[in-house]
């Protein structure tokens, strides 16, 4: 159904659009964050508003592995449910760190347009444009989670970026993060750094009762964030970005959101 505001009242969602919104934010999140050689790991991908508890499944997207050594091999038994995506693998005799992900999912499309002094936005592809709107937005979003596990030792070979798409870069290793030291990583779009790029820091409660706790941090110049972490727990790292999407696309461009899931240890 079309939501319609009064104009004056929509302006400062508009100019808000790209920032991280809290409903139906994406993630990925493992069993544990450490694993025995040939173990069998498990994962949760799922699209919630109170982090962990999942509300809407990923889908059907292809999982991956990256290995210490840098190859990628998807996850051999992924299984769909109603509020949430299982992925399962069985991990080689390899010890280092293991990046997992959803791979890139594509949703819904979004168009809001202003007419008479008020914003009218829609996902219906089927619900015409009246001829006398402006257009506002026109994009579909497109979803990446990412985590990290490790089997004995940190390693750095699964960091490396892929250069494709939104991607969170780790400079400070994902898998060796305590309460009071930094995390230090970039944020880049086809393996270029975004400067100026709004990021939130979520930490799960990992309860039904509380709510989770948000940091709003900007990118700086060459694309960095240097984040002290405050205390031990399950944090999530959200980006969003828009850009032009590839031609053929549903849309002209291509809401991104990525999530890094991430564990933090006490001192």
């Amino acid at each position: 159904m079309a939501m319609i505001k009064p104009f004056a009242l929509w302006l400062p969602l508009l100019s808000a659009l790209c920032l991280p919104a809290r409903a139906h934010t994406p993630y990925l999140l493992p069993t544990s964050f450490e694993a025995s050689p040939q173990a069998v790991i498990s994962v949760d991908a799922s699209f919630a508003d109170k982090f962990f508890i999942p509300e809407v499944a990923f889908g059907p997207t292809r999982f991956t592995v990256t290995a210490p050594d840098g190859s990628v091999t998807p996850m051999a038994d992924v299984r769909q449910f109603k509020t949430r995506t299982v992925a399962e693998h069985k991990l080689p005799a390899d010890k280092g760190s293991y990046r997992l992900s959803t791979g890139p999912r594509l949703g819904a499309v979004f168009r809001s347009w202003e007419r008479g002094g008020k914003v009218e936005t829609v996902r219906d592809p089927d619900t015409p444009m009246p001829a006398d709107a402006r257009l506002l937005q026109h994009y579909q979003s497109l979803s990446v989670s990412e985590t990290y596990i490790t089997v004995g030792k940190p390693s750095p070979g699964a960091l490396a970026p892929s250069g494709k798409g939104l991607e969170i870069v780790p400079v400070t290793h994902p898998g060796d993060l305590f309460a009071g030291e930094k995390f230090d990583f970039t944020v880049q779009y086809d393996g270029k750094p975004l400067a100026a790029q709004k990021v939130e820091i979520l930490r799960s409660a990992m309860d039904l009762a509380s709510q989770h706790s948000v940091d709003a941090l900007t990118t700086d110049g060459q694309g960095r964030i240097s984040y002290t972490l405050p205390r031990p727990g399950i944090y999530l790292a959200l980006v969003r970005h828009r850009a032009d999407a590839p031609e053929g696309a549903a849309a002209p461009q291509y809401g991104h959101n990525y999530t890094l899931t991430f564990r933090v240890l006490a001192q």
